[in-house]
């Protein structure tokens, strides 16, 4: 069963005195939890529509991280480990024991990172295309990680230009990209600079070595490389889809909502 429009509350937590962090709340105490991470540039309300399509039963905390959306901060640390405590925090204020970590690209690597900090509370990782883009999410060369930190200083706007488009398969309408490219490029400095070399600088594979929980990515089919899917294979599920572009969730929340609910029921 599904709610045509959940009731949502909206919370904050402070993480100390540099950095208020705020979310959405909707479902009952005491149902399966999934915590939703949106991805660069964006906010918690991508998920709204997605929310509404998830089962009652389920609690969902849909969460703005740092300098994203509603959420603020002053901090000067902009690294994927750091994005986590974020998601931690609310985990905490929540009190939550158990819960499934779902993440849009940049949150997929936080929700990554939030398994390696929290083994106990996060039972299932979930990467909403994210993790299998090669040229980003591995460790990169200092010649690589330099190379993608002088693009963004160079002309922001045209780099931002260019993820819109890497993440639109053949076919996807410009109105939609155009719409992307608006929402991203306006990402609150210098934090969206930073967040982009913290994502640079993550070394993913020393995060999936320590991270324990089963990892889930559903990823656009058409934007999906073999070589990533051979080399990392046999350390997450990778299950390929047809929703849309890299903002699938946006574009297809029926459609996602039915994939979550495939995972939190497993759990």
């Amino acid at each position: 069963m599904t709610t045509a429009h959940r009731t949502r509350q909206n919370l904050e937590v402070q993480r100390g005195d540099h950095t208020t962090i705020r979310y959405t709340v909707s479902g009952p105490a005491t149902g399966p939890v999934l915590a939703l991470i949106h991805g660069w540039g964006c906010s918690r309300n991508d998920f709204d529509a997605v929310t509404d399509h998830l089962p009652d039963t389920y609690r969902v905390l849909a969460i703005d991280l740092a300098e994203h959306g509603e959420s603020r901060s002053t901090r000067d640390v902009w690294t994927i480990e750091e994005f986590a405590r974020d998601v931690a925090a609310v985990l905490e204020a929540e009190s939550v024991d158990t819960a499934v970590v779902a993440g849009h690209s940049l949150g997929g690597a936080v929700a990554v990172e939030a398994g390696r900090q929290l083994p106990d509370t996060v039972s299932h990782v979930v990467a909403l295309d994210a993790l299998h883009y090669l040229s980003l999410f591995p460790a990169q060369s200092d010649e690589q990680t330099e190379a993608m930190k002088h693009m963004f200083r160079e002309d922001f706007a045209e780099t931002v230009r260019g993820l819109v488009e890497g993440g639109s398969p053949a076919g996807t309408d410009q109105a939609l990209k155009d719409t992307y490219f608006e929402k991203m490029v306006a990402v609150r400095q210098p934090a969206g600079l930073r967040a982009i070399e913290g994502l640079v600088h993550w070394d993913m594979d020393a995060a999936l070595r320590e991270t324990k929980q089963p990892i889930t990515v559903f990823a656009v089919r058409e934007l999906t490389d073999q070589e990533a899917i051979d080399r990392y294979g046999d350390r997450f599920d990778i299950t390929l889809v047809d929703l849309g572009s890299h903002h699938f969730q946006v574009e297809s929340p029926e459609g996602t909502a039915q994939l979550l609910a495939g995972v939190v029921g497993r759990e």
